[in-house]
C-alpha cells in the first residue's frame, strides 16, 4: 500500500448516496501519513452534521395558538425528535464505517449539531485538516439560489483544499 503525507482528511457524510461515494473515493484514492515513533498516524475523520431538533421538526419554538400542544407536550415532542435523530445519525455512521471496513485506515467519527455549511468549516478548522472531501447533489439553479449549496459554501469558506465528488 502506498503511503502519503496527509495528517487529517475530513469526509462529510449526510447519509446520501453522493456523500457515501465521496467517502469511498477518499478511501480508494487518498493516502494518510503512516505513524512512527514520534508521529501520530494520519486519520480519516467521518463527519456528520445533525440538524438542531427545532429545524428537523419544522418548529419555531414558542406558543402554539388555537389548541396546539401545551408547553408540557413540546419538550416531549422535542425529545422524540432528538431520539429519532440519534437513530438516523447512528445508521449513517454505521453505514459509513461499513464502507471503511477492511481498509487499513485510522478512521475516527465526529458528530456535531448545527448548520452543515458552518459546522463542516468549523470542524475542518478545529481539526486543522489537510483536506475536506464531500459529495455534491445535482440540485437545480432555483433550489441552489434559495437554499445554497453546502459544497459551494465550504469551497469558499474553509481554510483547506476541498475535493467535491460530483454525481455522474
Amino acid at each position: 500500500m502506498a503511503t502519503g503525507n496527509l495528517g487529517c482528511i475530513v469526509v462529510a457524510v449526510d447519509g446520501s448516496e453522493e456523500s457515501m461515494k465521496a467517502l469511498q473515493w477518499a478511501l480508494d484514492n487518498l493516502r494518510l501519513r503512516p505513524g512512527g515513533e514520534e508521529v501520530e498516524p494520519g486519520a480519516l475523520v467521518v463527519l456528520h452534521v445533525q440538524s438542531p431538533p427545532s429545524i428537523a421538526a419544522g418548529l419555531n419554538p414558542g406558543p402554539i395558538p388555537f389548541g396546539g400542544p401545551s408547553e408540557v407536550d413540546v419538550p416531549a415532542f422535542t425529545a422524540a425528535i432528538e431520539a429519532h435523530q440519534r437513530r438516523i445519525t447512528q445508521a449513517i455512521m454505521d453505514h459509513a464505517l461499513k464502507i471503511c471496513d477492511g481498509k487499513e485506515v485510522n478512521v475516527k467519527t465526529h458528530v456535531v449539531v448545527g448548520d452543515p455549511k458552518e459546522k463542516i468549516c468549523e470542524v475542518a478548522a478545529n481539526l486543522k485538516c489537510d483536506l475536506l472531501v464531500m459529495g455534491c447533489r445535482a440540485i437545480g439553479p432555483i433550489k441552489r439560489m434559495f437554499l445554497g449549496s453546502v459544497s459551494n459554501y465550504c469551497i469558499n469558506h474553509v481554510g483547506c483544499p476541498v475535493v467535491v465528488i460530483k454525481d455522474s
